[in-house]
């Protein structure tokens, strides 16, 4: 099977999408704007008590960030669960965070492995969010609360990714929050999809770029190698 990575002018792999590890959001990301949705813990924002079971906060940690992190574990476990995650997580519209986009946090974030993420796991996930907020608020130039097809693509090109108009489409379509109304362009893409959707793109990239040895472009695979690349994607 041969699979083609891009036209001839774009061979050149770039960096990962994900700023807490190679793109770090900068100034000319812009700040913060008061009023606009990016994403915020639903629950954690409301939360009225500091209290933690009878343990208390790590040496160092910050209090704030502590209380977030005891206000989502609900059961008071000191780790959190995907569904403790999900239920604290909310979009700018206040949509809770697609569950699959969920899960891959969690796959990123929980670094023993342990099926959910302790305080400084949390502290680094939280960092993630926050970084990924800036990206998505610099990129939806219309302030609509969501990335539209143009601003896909604006985006994907910034971290390097020179998708064809097909491809775009396709990622736009997957990641919509909503089925397409069968006319028009479909809907925006809300901010934890974003985040997924850029995360792939990034993986399947450097699953290629792994692949394709001589960098011009092109891999060979068998079967049983596509369907891993695949199936690892998140």
């Amino acid at each position: 099977m041969s699979l083609r990575y891009s036209s001839s002018q774009h061979r050149q792999y770039r960096g990962s999408p994900a700023p807490p590890q190679s793109i770090s959001p900068t100034a000319s990301y812009g700040s913060a704007s008061s009023g606009y949705g990016g994403a915020s813990y639903g629950n954690a924002a409301q939360a009225g008590y500091g209290g933690y079971g009878l343990q208390g906060p790590p040496p160092g940690a910050d209090p704030q960030l502590w209380q977030w992190f005891s206000a989502v574990d609900a059961d008071r476990s000191g780790q959190i669960t995907v569904n403790e995650l999900q239920s604290a997580l909310v979009n700018g519209n206040w949509t809770k965070f697609d569950l699959d986009t969920v899960k891959m946090l969690m796959n990123i974030f929980d670094t023993d492995r342990s099926g959910a993420i302790g305080f400084n796991e949390f502290a680094g996930l939280w960092k993630y969010i926050q970084d990924w907020q800036n990206v998505f608020k610099h990129f939806d130039r219309d302030r609509s609360g969501s990335i539209d097809g143009r601003e896909l693509a604006e985006a994907l090109r910034s971290f390097g990714y020179n998708l064809s108009p097909a491809i775009l489409t396709l990622v736009e379509q997957k990641y919509a929050s909503g089925p397409s109304p069968g006319y028009g362009p479909p809907p925006g893409i809300t901010f934890d999809r974003f985040v997924r959707a850029c995360v792939v793109v990034k993986s399947l990239t450097e699953a290629f770029q792994q692949c394709d040895g001589d960098r011009d472009g092109w891999i060979q695979l068998n079967y049983e190698d596509f369907m891993k690349i695949f199936l690892s994607a998140p």
